[in-house]
């Protein structure tokens, strides 16, 4: 197991699949630019992402709520990881902390239920210190702490399930708390693991 079949029908199941409605069935993977892949869905009953229709540029649902909901379902009771928040990563150059705001507003008015993190990848380096300015929603993903947190999802128009994926899904599957090369001595990125090992001591460093 650790194949976007795999990913899809683990989520499908799951709070990230309420947000992402699909019919989780099996279906060819094709490949896609910039590590992504997309699995073609029945079209008859499915309806369009939620996070689809507040037309955020190149949106991915990201982080905690992906990977904790896949350690849950692969460790059960014995991780206590759970979801915090969905991380809607998106890109535009010409946008501000408003649409960030509106989208969140608009996101909880759907979902009650759940809290959301909306964040804009072109301005992140402007208002979060130390980080680089990044070119795309997958070039801030990418830049995030460890391999398992950096796998997005989305439902496209076309009733599409998408996944990003830069460091594919063996550490996911087999949690593993790998940091991302650009934070290899990171202290936050060890921190951060010796948080996750403590709620889930089945995890494991690299």
């Amino acid at each position: 197991m650790n194949s976007a079949t795999d990913l899809q029908m683990l989520l499908a199941d799951s709070p990230v699949g309420t947000v992402l409605p699909a019919i989780a069935q099996g279906f060819a993977v094709s490949a896609q630019p910039n590590g992504a892949v997309a699995k073609p869905i029945a079209r008859k009953g499915a309806g369009l992402s939620a996070i689809a229709q507040i037309n955020l540029p190149n949106w991915w649902l990201a982080g905690g709520a992906v990977r904790n909901t896949v350690w849950r379902k692969l460790f059960g009771d014995r991780c206590q990881l759970i979801i915090k928040d969905f991380d809607i990563a998106f890109f535009d150059t010409q946008g501000d902390r408003s649409q960030e705001l509106a989208a969140k507003t608009t996101l909880t008015e759907q979902f009650p239920d759940y809290v959301f993190d909306v964040k804009n990848q072109a301005s992140f380096a402007r208002w979060r210190s130390g980080r680089r300015t990044y070119t795309s929603t997958e070039d801030g993903i990418t830049d995030w702490l460890h391999t398992a947190t950096a796998v997005g999802v989305r439902l496209d128009a076309q009733g599409q399930w998408q996944f990003f994926m830069p460091y594919g899904l063996d550490d996911l599957f087999a949690g593993i708390i790998r940091p991302t090369p650009a934070h290899t001595n990171n202290p936050d990125a060890e921190r951060k693991a010796a948080e996750f090992l403590q709620k889930c001591p089945c995890l494991r460093l690299p």
